[in-house]
């Protein structure tokens, strides 16, 4: 995995992903996205929790643009068919990825997490922030309409903050991102670690198969009307409990 700047550590329950390309605030490249992908489904069947992390001062910056597939291109433009294939559904991939994984999944995120990379935490269960990270989706500076982004928060945050951040395409500090529902828990900075660890510590404590039950109910239920929602709820309770 590290060949493609992905580095995956797994310390008891814990199952840590993290990118790896400091030097350049982790602008990810397709190689580093179907990494992650592969990442998580590689899970190991004792895990608990799949930790999202980025190494150095930075999550993610977002998409390495000299390195993307339409700049590497010789002889013009490549076809819609060709982005299809190339970009997007890989992209897509990771976000579906995280968004499947049965294990809750914890994103931890430090400085800045621009486009791909503020879509990638954002995609997780559980996002803890550092009071000076920074959230931007930038892509409609370049021409580029963030639908895949979009699609990866759509059901995590209301659409007027979507509209507002990807039309403004503001920069938003960590506390504000609070407040939209980008994250759930702001820290200092140096506190940041050790407060998901003490989480990762509380949510590696309780049963697998509470924690799956939990992470279906929370895939499943909001497209789901009030009654359908009661009786999974019900079925989900019933199954775990009787199941012990």
């Amino acid at each position: 995995m590290e060949n493609t700047a992905i580095a995956i550590q797994q310390e008891g329950s814990e199952y840590r992903i993290e990118l790896a390309r400091p030097d350049c605030g982790n602008l990810i490249t397709m190689g580093m996205i179907a990494g992650l992908s592969d990442a998580l489904r590689r899970v190991p069947a004792e895990a608990k929790l799949v930790v999202i992390a980025g190494r150095g001062a930075d999550f993610c910056k977002g998409r390495d643009y000299q390195a993307a597939p339409e700049n590497a291109r010789q002889g013009g433009a490549p076809s819609a068919r060709e982005i299809i294939d190339e970009m997007t559904t890989p992209v897509i991939e990771a976000y579906t990825a995280i968004r499947e994984s049965p294990l809750p999944t914890l994103a931890i995120v430090q400085g800045a997490a621009y486009g791909f990379g503020c879509a990638l935490a954002c995609a997780c269960d559980i996002v803890l922030a550092a009071e000076g990270s920074r959230f931007r989706f930038p892509e409609m500076n370049r021409g580029l309409p963030p639908t895949l982004a979009m699609h990866a928060i759509m059901d995590r945050v209301n659409a007027r903050a979507v509209s507002y951040l990807v039309y403004s395409t503001a920069e938003i500090d960590a506390r504000t991102a609070l407040t939209m529902g980008l994250v759930s828990a702001v820290f200092p900075d140096a506190d940041l670690e050790r407060h998901a660890q003490a989480l990762a510590g509380t949510v590696c404590g309780h049963p697998l198969d509470a924690l799956k039950t939990v992470k279906a109910f929370l895939k499943h239920a909001p497209l789901m009307e009030m009654g359908g929602r009661a009786n999974f709820a019900s079925s989900l309770f019933a199954n775990a409990l009787s199941s012990r």
